[in-house]
C-alpha cells in the first residue's frame, strides 16, 4: 500500500525533479553558447571591418562588402554614437548601455538587432545577427515548466479532494439522520481507511438505533398487556373496591397509557426525518376543537392555514393543555398570531409557570422538578414525561422550534413557532 504522505511527498519530488531538469536545461543554452554568441559575432565583424580610426569611405566600402546579400538595412556607429557607415535606411541608435551579447529592440514595427565591437563601435542590422532572445525563451521555458508541473498535479489533487468531499457529503448524511448512508471505498490509502471505518461506524450507529427503537416498540407492545389486565380487573373491583382507589387505578391506568403511546410516538418521530403526512389545515379550527377538551381554556386568535401533519399538531397542543391541567392554575390562555413566515403559538396558565433556570430543562425528557410547594408539583407549569419533549420536536418538524418565554401578563409560558408555509 502506497501511503498518502508518501504521494505527497513523491509528487514533491517529481516536481522538483522536473524544475531542476528545466533549469539545468536553460542554465546549459543560457549560459553556454548563447551567453558567448555575442562576443563571438563581434569578434567575426571587428576582424573584417578596417580600425575605427580608418575614414569613413573606408569603413562604408567594408561595410558593403559585409552585408553583401543581407538585402538588409545596417548601420555602423561610432563609440560616441555617431553613424559612421550605413545601407540602406539609416537605423537608429538603440538606447541600451554596453553589452557583450546579440541584443534584438523593435523599430518601426520591425525587428532590429545590434552587436557591440570589441573597440566601442555598434553595428546595427535589420537581420538577426546571431543567436538571440535568451530572456524570452528563458522565460517561456519557465512559463511551459509551471503549466506542465500544474497541469500534471492537479488530477492527482483534484482525485484525492474528490474523494474527501464525497466522504464529508456522507457524513453530514448520517448527521441529518440518513442512517443508510455509507460512502464508496476507493483506493488502497488513509482516505479509504477513512471511509471503512465511517462505514463501520455508521453501520454500527445505525444498529444500535434501529435496536434501541425495536426495544422502544417492543416494551411499549409489552406494557399494554399488564394494562389490559389491569383493566379488566378494575372492571372486576368496582362492585367492591371504593370510589377513591377507583378512580385511582383509572388515573394511573390513563397515565401508563399516556406514556406508551408517547414512547411509540417518539419513537416513530426519531425513525422518520420528515413527515409522512403533509396537508392544509386550518390551525384556528384545530386548537378550537383541541380546547373543548378542556375547562376554563381561553382561546384567541385569527384563522391561519399551514402545511403540515394534522395529527402531530393534535398532539402538540393537547400535550401543552394537558401539563396546563396538570401543573398549572385555571384559566389557561392559548393565543394564535401569524404572518406570511411564521406561525407564533402561545400557551400560559394562571400558574407561575417554570422558573427562568428552567426553560430549557422542561423539553428534556422524564425532567422532574425537585422543589414542590404542596408536594404535588402543583401550581408551576413545567411537565415530566416525554410530552413537553415531543412538544418541541413536532414544533422543529414543522419548521419552527419551542421554547418558554415571558407572556404579556408577566407570566412564564409556552411559545411555539411553526413554519406558515
Amino acid at each position: 500500500m502506497l501511503r498518502l504522505y508518501l504521494r505527497f511527498y513523491l509528487a514533491l519530488l517529481a516536481s522538483l525533479a522536473i524544475f531542476g531538469l528545466a533549469a539545468s536545461m536553460l542554465l546549459h543554452f543560457a549560459g553556454g553558447p548563447m551567453e558567448q554568441v555575442g562576443a563571438t559575432v563581434g569578434r567575426l565583424v571587428q576582424n573584417v571591418l578596417p580600425p575605427a580610426q580608418a575614414p569613413d569611405s573606408e569603413q562604408q566600402e567594408a561595410l558593403q562588402k559585409l552585408a553583401a546579400g543581407l538585402r538588409a538595412d545596417v548601420t555602423l556607429f561610432a563609440a560616441n554614437g555617431s553613424v559612421v557607415a550605413a545601407i540602406g535606411r539609416p537605423l537608429p541608435m538603440p538606447n541600451a548601455r554596453s553589452y557583450r551579447m546579440v541584443r534584438f529592440s523593435h523599430w518601426q514595427g520591425g525587428t532590429v538587432s545590434s552587436v557591440r565591437l570589441a573597440d566601442g563601435r555598434l553595428l546595427v542590422a535589420g537581420v538577426p545577427i546571431g543567436l538571440g532572445g535568451s530572456r524570452l525563451n528563458f522565460h517561456l521555458l519557465l512559463i511551459f515548466a509551471a503549466v506542465g508541473i500544474g497541469m500534471a498535479a492537479f488530477p492527482v489533487v483534484r482525485h484525492l479532494t474528490r474523494r474527501l468531499e464525497r466522504l464529508q457529503n456522507g457524513v453530514d448524511s448520517l448527521g441529518a439522520g440518513d442512517l443508510g448512508a455509507r460512502v464508496a471505498v476507493e483506493g488502497d490509502d488513509e482516505v479509504a481507511r477513512l471511509a471503512e471505518s465511517f462505514n463501520r461506524a455508521a453501520g454500527r450507529i445505525e444498529q444500535l438505533v434501529r435496536a434501541h427503537q425495536s426495544l422502544l416498540a417492543n416494551a411499549s407492545h409489552e406494557l399494554r398487556t399488564p394494562l389490559a389486565r389491569i383493566r379488566l380487573a378494575l372492571e372486576m373491583l368496582k362492585q367492591s373496591a371504593d370510589a377513591k382507589t377507583k378512580a385511582g387505578l383509572e388515573q394511573d391506568i390513563a397515565e401508563l397509557d399516556g406514556l406508551v403511546d408517547e414512547i411509540l410516538l417518539a419513537s416513530r418521530l426519531s425513525a422518520v426525518e420528515h413527515n409522512e403526512v403533509r396537508e392544509e389545515i386550518d390551525l384556528l379550527a384545530l386548537a378550537a376543537e383541541e380546547c373543548a377538551r378542556y375547562d376554563d381554556v381561553h382561546l384567541d386568535g385569527a384563522p391561519i392555514k399551514i402545511h403540515g401533519d394534522a395529527r402531530l399538531l393534535r398532539r402538540l397542543l393537547r400535550n401543552l393543555l394537558e401539563n396546563a391541567k396538570r401543573h398549572g392554575a385555571p384559566p389557561t390562555q392559548v393565543r394564535l398570531q401569524g404572518d406570511s413566515a411564521t406561525v407564533v403559538l402561545k400557551v400560559w396558565d394562571n400558574g407561575p409557570g417554570p422558573s427562568q433556570a428552567e426553560f430549557e430543562q422542561v423539553f428534556t425528557p422524564f425532567y422532574r422538578r425537585r422543589d414542590s410547594s404542596d408536594g404535588s408539583n402543583r401550581g408551576n407549569s413545567t411537565g415530566n414525561g416525554l410530552g413537553l419533549s415531543l412538544v418541541r420536536q413536532i414544533a422543529r418538524r414543522h419548521g419552527g422550534d419551542a421554547r418558554c418565554a415571558v407572556m404579556e401578563e408577566g407570566r412564564n409560558g409556552f411559545l411555539i413557532t411553526l413554519a406558515a408555509s
